[in-house]
């Protein structure tokens, strides 16, 4: 019978002996992990490291930040070493074994990430963009779902309310809508920002879009005290892409009611020579700071001190409307005046309905 040494050596050399061999193995699909070769051997030369030290009975210590590149390694590696001490003639013996396999175990619960960290490696990997489409996506159903219930019970079609109740369910309404606004612009933004959902241009009234973006900003203004002025020509009915022109005004008067503490926020409407008109919303907020301007329409800037900062920190609003501004053939233009107030403002060109002779009835 053979007799196997109280202390075995070559459990420990098995170590080494896998890990070399997945180390000179890496390719395939390992190679999306890492950026080279000699990357993998240092975290594989690191990982052996740790376990060695562990069946010392030193303290865990591992120089590699724990990362999906170590613990698939590890995982490689643990499986090879498995497959050599089965080979091993005499095998070792069982307290040896044991006590490898349990340091091993202790360097991948070390390895282990936190839900955060396995959240953020999703995020830095190549299906990260993906996942907060999917999020987003998530967040707007349900949304979606309170904005319909509110505006049935807003409307009494499920029984009268009171004024009170009718002001309540306003505010449901304006939050929902603002948590669907932003899962939309995360959405738009993942597929570039600047896609018309109108592709092609068609009627609409000026007006029209004014109203419907101040009765769904209203509840907002109510509570914060402001006033909600509109002024647009009478009856303009022009051809454009009214629905990109609807969310960038609504973002923008939205933004406005935000950081304005009193006073009022106006949309207006400007008929320019031939077919150009100008929109504009102009707020009497406190202003924007210089020092912010350069980043303003940034998505994903980093936030300021709130005393001088007058935006939110994720800027997907500012940043889809540039977007679709441009995408309908103009830029946006910024006014403003510390403490007193900015104005956004862009030009498009909007022909009258009457000169697109595709919307004429045909002659009789």
């Amino acid at each position: 019978m053979t007799v196997v040494p109280a202390d075995d050596p070559r459990p420990l050399a098995a170590l080494s002996a896998a890990t070399a061999r997945v180390a000179g193995e890496w390719g395939g699909t390992l190679r999306v992990d890492a950026a080279s070769v000699e990357e993998v051997a240092r975290h594989a030369t690191a990982i052996e490291a740790a376990i060695r030290s562990r069946v010392a009975g030193d303290a865990l210590s591992i120089a590699l930040p724990a990362t999906h590149l170590t613990r698939r390694l590890l995982r490689r590696i643990h499986g090879a070493l498995l497959e050599d001490l089965r080979r091993l003639d005499p095998a070792p013996g069982g307290g040896d074994v044991l006590h490898l396999v349990q340091a091993v175990e202790a360097v991948a619960l070390a390895l282990e990430p936190s839900w955060d960290q396995q959240f953020a490696d999703r995020l830095s990997g190549p299906d990260g963009l993906e996942l907060v489409v999917e999020v987003a996506h998530d967040l707007r159903s349900p949304l979606t779902s309170i904005l319909f219930l509110a505006e049935t019970l807003q409307r009494g079609r499920s029984g009268p309310i009171t004024p009170l109740q009718e002001r309540q369910l306003g505010l449901i309404y304006s939050a929902a809508f603002g948590l669907s606004s932003v899962a939309s612009d995360v959405i738009e933004l993942a597929r570039g920002g600047d896609r018309l959902v109108d592709l092609e241009p068609l009627p609409f009234s000026v007006g029209d879009i004014l109203v419907s973006v101040r009765d769904i900003v209203q509840p907002i203004a109510e509570e914060k005290g402001l006033e909600i002025r509109l002024h647009s020509p009478d009856g303009a009915i022009r051809i454009g892409h009214s629905v990109a022109l609807s969310r960038v005004l609504l973002n923008l008067t939205t933004n406005a009611l935000k950081f304005s503490d009193s006073g009022y926020v106006e949309l207006s409407v400007r008929e320019l020579p031939g077919t150009a008109i100008e929109f504009a919303v102009r707020d009497t907020g406190r202003g924007i700071p210089a020092e912010a301007m350069e980043m303003l329409f940034e998505p994903f800037r980093r936030r300021q001190k709130e005393r001088d900062y007058a935006f939110s920190g994720s800027g997907l609003g500012l940043s889809i409307c540039r977007k679709l501004v441009e995408a309908m053939g103009s830029a946006m233009q910024v006014e403003t005046l510390p403490g007193e107030g900015t104005t956004f403002r862009f030009v498009l060109h909007l022909p009258p309905l009457e000169s697109a002779g595709m919307f004429h009835d045909p002659p009789g």
